[in-house]
């Protein structure tokens, strides 16, 4: 596909970088030229210097012949007025980063009169990622599939947990509850795993379960944690507003520390329930007289990685619960691994670009499929896709053991007439199923792609 990205901010480029590595044509605009002379040079693509909401500039990207426009600078305006303009120039779909709160409401609009395709605002996507991870406070990551009726899980196994050394085909006659492991870390290496495959101590493992048996398996694993009823988030942005929003309906206790007066006094007018602390985040002594010990998970939602951090490793001296760092850079999410913060990690630049891959996956191909929902996990080493099956799809009706799927796939479960099937041999796809497929070394656009 053609595809324009308006905007080489964090997210423009890795979006260019992920887009470029998948065979799109790529044509980069910004008014930097230093930075498009990176771009073009780093992911050999093409770069237009101009504002992207200009006829002018899109004339000149040939926007009236790209198949898909993103824009994503840091105005929303000029987001939204950019895609508005390039499809009326014939851009055949648009994307647009839209992040302020009062725009929020109005994205049925943005769809049906200003001709946009799709709307991403990150700051809201990390908070409701934010939000499911406080239901499970044992679970450092967790997705979820087929309009929430599944989850993925993340989990560390502990050297003394009830999974070490066991083979996973074992799994079903020691739970009652049914759920699958569809991917393994260990150290370095990436494992989609058969039911001969062991668990071993310190492994990372991400498992599916239905939404409704979520609580079940993680009591038989022994990973139930108390529920959070209390949370503390250290700064004041986007993310934090949308998040306090979501906690204080579910009758969450929410204490807010920002470091900028005006920002507190306009939070305080828009969270009456939520208390707001006007002081700096990063200093231990004010964090601890305003009781970070005694809530159930801090939150590090400040404007810089390393302050991020900072608050997140005093949270886990102070052995708080649940912990949830946001962090940008992947070399950052890297050392607090190493580091062994028991906590969580979420950044809204993934969050975004893998909501417009998957949406550009779906417009490449849709023979046998659609993608409705796609995720990278295990440092973006593995993709899990759910496809919805359409009539091009080849193998209808064949049971799985006599399909030939390609190495490192894994079928994880199937959503059918709102029944959860965890897939054995003898199992079949039939039309209209969600699928959830697993993979480590294929960049899928289509269920059809899973076979040799």
């Amino acid at each position: 596909m053609k595809i324009i990205i308006v905007g080489i901010g964090k997210v423009g480029e890795k979006l260019c970088g992920m887009l470029s590595n998948e065979g799109h044509d790529i044509i980069v605009i910004d008014t930097d030229y230093k930075i498009i002379e990176k771009t073009v040079n780093t992911y050999d693509v093409i770069g237009v210097k101009g504002n992207g909401a200009t006829f002018k500039t899109l004339n000149e990207a040939e926007a009236d012949d790209c198949d898909m426009f993103i824009a994503c600078t840091e105005s929303d305006e000029l987001n939204i007025m950019s895609c508005t303009i390039a499809q009326k120039l014939g851009a055949k779909s648009t994307v647009a980063r839209v992040r302020n709160p009062e725009y929020h409401e109005q994205v049925q609009f943005l769809y049906d009169q200003m001709g946009i395709n799709l709307v991403i605002n990150p700051e809201f996507e990390t908070a409701l990622e934010i939000e499911k991870l406080t239901r499970f406070p044992a679970a450092t990551k967790l997705e979820t599939f087929a309009k929430g009726r599944v989850d993925m899980a993340q989990i560390k196994i502990s050297a003394e947990h009830k999974l070490v050394g066991k083979p996973l085909y074992e799994l079903k006659n020691l739970f009652n509850s049914k759920f699958l492991i569809c991917a393994v870390k260990r150290d370095s290496d990436v494992y989609i795993p058969s039911g001969n495959f062991v668990i071993n101590a310190n492994d990372t493992v991400y498992f599916t379960a239905p939404h409704e048996q979520m609580g079940s398996v993680f009591k038989e694993l022994g990973l139930l944690k108390k529920k959070i009823k209390s949370v503390m988030i250290i700064g004041g942005g986007k993310i934090s507003f949308y998040l306090a929003q979501r906690l204080l309906k579910l009758k969450i206790s929410v204490t807010m520390v920002e470091i900028d007066k005006t920002r507190c006094e306009n939070l305080a007018a828009l969270l009456p329930e939520a208390t707001i602390i006007n002081a700096d985040g990063t200093d231990s002594d004010i964090l601890i007289e305003e009781g970070i010990d005694s809530v159930d998970a801090c939150v590090s939602l400040t404007d810089i990685d390393e302050e991020n951090i900072i608050v997140s490793m005093f949270a886990d001296s102070r052995k708080i619960e649940k912990i949830i760092t946001k962090v940008t850079r992947q070399s950052l999410v890297q050392m607090l691994e190493h580091a062994d913060i028991a906590g969580s990690t979420v950044s809204p630049m993934l969050t975004t670009a893998n909501s417009i891959l998957s949406y550009a996956r779906a417009k490449n191909n849709a023979l046998g499929s659609t993608i409705k929902t796609l995720y990278r996990i295990v440092d973006e080493k593995v993709e899990a896709i759910e496809f919805q099956v359409q009539e091009g799809f080849k193998f209808f009706n064949t049971p799985l053991k006599n399909m030939s799927l390609k190495k490192n796939i894994l079928i994880a479960c199937i959503l059918r007439n709102n029944k959860i099937i965890h897939p054995n041999g003898d199992t079949v796809i039939e039309p209209k199923d969600r699928v959830v497929v697993v993979t480590a070394s294929e960049q899928l656009s289509d269920i059809n792609d899973i076979f040799a």
